[in-house]
């Protein structure tokens, strides 16, 4: 999670987050839209998901864009990928601002930029925004110069374009019956609709917009949507699916209702994609399950890791031109539609899958291998002495985000985090115990490290 302060940042692996009206202020959000405006002059598209905090924060931030002399588009209430393939597909639109959070808590908001192509700032861009945010270093306009607002919507043009990217007439005649649970956010404007327009039976739950999040809370993990897992097995649906806070991610249960690991679903989909492309590059953080790399591989693409974020993850795509990529979060990457985790477009492709394959989910993810993963946090207050010290014990890891590596049978990875003073160990093997006994190397490892014995 990125928040403000955890380490003099401003800007973390997804934009700007923090608790709203105490870390993340309506100044801040006015000085934020100032500092994409003064980057990016020209239109700027606005939406937010429906926490409570969001229609204060979205309207500072279009004040901060207008008082500047840009104009602002106000696209209300829409999912963060909505809101950016809007921004792609409208040549008059230079630039993005979603106000959300997305899975973190109810107390929670955040602010997001969106480049021209509908990709989030990159790193680097996300730096350059954080120097001009701090020096204050605005555009300066007079009173008759002031940006407009007008109003738009992004939600139509959104179903239409995913629509255009599905087998529609196979996923219609397969007669489906789908149960989501909205989570009360912003997919509430959407995903029920696109199941309607997919010819699905739709059962919905948490469907209307309530920014206190009052059934669950916005994150889709299993301890989230026990609700939902009930609802498929008593309504006999083919499919569940849940979403978090601004519906970039999609989680899914099958039609016994049981839980489907995001790991596992995201490397269904690789496989699937490089099955149908004969072949091609997947990209994934270097926190992803050895699932993928295995399907992949045999399928005959390659695997290409990344550092743990998204916009690294679609920009790494965009220069390697990869077929498919992801986390293993729930969020995945279509890049035949855009550069962006897309939680709608994750259903209608797993439905699509689903009617294409005439088989059950339950009996596709048994097609993946089966893996044991366990994390754990340790203190860490000095990040550099953790990396060079494994640097010098795992020479040959992967060092693109900590360090991962690679175990007969399994692997580690050891990474600092970026917001806060630890850092978190992965450990996944065949096996429980030796996932575990590899945790446990590594956990040694660093606190040996730390401690400079």
């Amino acid at each position: 999670m990125s928040r403000i302060g955890g380490a003099g940042e401003l800007f973390g692996t997804n934009g700007v987050r923090g608790i709203a009206n105490e870390e993340l202020t309506a100044e801040m959000a006015l000085n934020l839209g100032r500092t994409i405006a003064t980057l990016k002059p020209g239109t700027i598209a606005v939406a937010s998901d429906t926490r409570i905090s969001s229609q204060m924060l979205k309207s500072a931030v279009i004040s901060g864009i207008t008082s500047v002399g840009s104009d602002a588009i106000d696209l209300g209430f829409a999912p963060t990928p909505a809101l950016q393939y809007y921004v792609k597909m409208k040549d008059s639109v230079n630039a993005g601002v979603i106000v959300t959070a997305s899975h973190n808590p109810r107390e929670y908001n955040g602010i997001k930029f969106v480049s021209s192509d509908g990709t989030e700032f990159t790193r680097e861009m996300d730096e350059e925004s954080e120097r001009v945010y701090k020096s204050k270093n605005f555009r300066s306009v007079k009173w008759n110069e002031v940006g407009m607002v007008f109003y738009d919507d992004c939600i139509r043009v959104y179903l239409d374009g995913i629509k255009k990217c599905v087998n529609v007439e196979k996923i219609g005649k397969s007669d489906f019956t789908v149960a989501v649970d909205c989570g009360n956010g912003a997919s509430c404007y959407t995903t029920p609709q696109l199941l309607k327009e997919l010819e699905c039976k739709v059962i919905s739950l948490n469907a209307h917009p309530d920014g206190r999040f009052p059934q669950r809370e916005p994150e889709p993990v299993e301890e989230n949507v026990t609700l939902l897992k009930e609802l498929v097995k008593l309504s006999s649906a083919d499919l569940g699916v849940a979403h978090d806070g601004d519906a970039d991610r999609a989680t899914f249960i099958d039609e016994n209702g049981k839980f489907i690991s995001e790991d596992v679903m995201l490397a269904l989909m690789a496989k699937r994609y490089v099955e149908k492309h004969g072949g091609g590059i997947v990209v994934t953080p270097v926190s992803s399950s050895r699932r993928v790399e295995d399907v992949v591989k045999k399928a005959g693409g390659e695997v290409i890791y990344t550092a743990v974020g998204s916009p690294v993850v679609a920009q790494v795509m965009k220069e390697k031109k990869a077929i498919f990529g992801g986390e293993g979060n729930g969020g995945l990457i279509f890049p035949e539609f855009q550069l962006a985790r897309d939680g709608a477009m994750s259903v209608a492709k797993v439905l699509e899958l689903i009617a294409e394959e005439e088989r059950p989910i339950s009996k596709l993810v048994k097609e993946i291998p089966e893996y044991h993963m366990i994390k754990k946090k340790i203190s860490c207050k000095n990040k550099l002495k953790l990396l060079e010290g494994l640097k010098k014990e795992f020479p040959d890891a992967n060092f693109t985000d900590g360090a991962r590596v690679e175990f007969e049978g399994g692997w580690i990875l050891v990474r600092p985090s970026g917001t806060e003073p630890i850092a978190r160990i992965f450990a996944e093997a065949k096996s429980k115990k030796r996932a575990e006994q590899l945790l446990q190397i590594g956990v040694e490892t660093a606190e040996r490290i730390l401690s400079g014995e």
